[in-house]
């Protein structure tokens, strides 16, 4: 894979921090080649896992100054990005040598990643309950989509839209919502076990919650105020 020479003024600084000159002629250096190839191999597979299998990924690392000289890693090179780095569009990774001499750089790179994505198929109002006919895939370079993506028709089948929205729309975490199965004021069904006993009875909900949710509901028998998981519509689980 090439590597692009374009110039960011931004990354100077960097580079400059870790310019080091050489000692002598004959000390050995390490080619930037292999820099720029270990920052992006490991990019690669950190987007492919990130992605998934129907995602392409193309990284294109550096430049990297001219100038920079590094002692060679006879120890080899290892490349790493800190937790929550970016692996999609413009992003940075790291790496470094151990021995003989040890050193980091950071390499500039970006990433692009297309697959496919959900679209909203046709206009809906707020509160829609999304179904496979409302939606369709479609290419997107998901670099460009800084709020995120859903992957599959599956993922936001029975989401809710938190807005509304138009035709063409890609679907984000933001823009939807999980249904509420529980309701505050509604008449809930709490359950209570503990190993073979089951206890079952009527409550009402505090709040609002969808699948998987803590919400405080009231025993309607002694008026108790508890706090269990939802567990499907109208069900409130509690541990015993």
């Amino acid at each position: 894979m090439g590597y692009r020479r374009k110039y960011n003024p931004r990354n100077r600084w960097l580079l400059a921090a870790l310019l080091l000159l050489a000692g002598s002629g004959a000390a050995a250096q390490e080619p930037q080649r292999n820099i720029l190839a270990a920052a992006t191999a490991f990019m690669e597979a950190a987007a492919a896992e990130d992605h998934g299998a129907g995602f392409e990924v193309s990284v294109t690392a550096g430049p990297l100054d001219d100038r920079l000289r590094l002692r060679a890693c006879a120890e080899g090179l290892e490349a790493f990005t800190a937790p929550g780095t970016r692996t999609a569009g413009n992003t940075t990774v790291g790496v470094r040598c151990h021995g003989p001499v040890s050193w980091t750089l950071y390499v500039p790179v970006q990433i692009e990643v297309h697959g496919e994505v959900v679209v909203l198929g046709q206009p809906l109002p707020r509160g829609s309950v999304l179904q496979p006919s409302h939606l369709r895939l479609e290419r997107q370079d998901v670099g460009r989509l800084s709020n995120g993506y859903l992957g599959s028709l599956e993922e936001a089948r029975d989401m809710v839209l938190r807005r509304a929205l138009q035709a063409g729309t890609v679907l984000t975490p933001q823009v939807v919502e999980p249904p509420r199965l529980v309701e505050r004021g509604q008449r809930v069904l709490l359950l209570a076990e503990t190993g073979s006993v089951a206890v079952r009875v009527q409550a009402e909900a505090m709040g609002d919650g969808a699948l998987g949710e803590r919400v405080r509901v009231r025993n309607l028998s002694s008026q108790e105020i508890v706090e269990g998981r939802v567990l499907s519509h109208g069900v409130v689980g509690v541990s015993m």
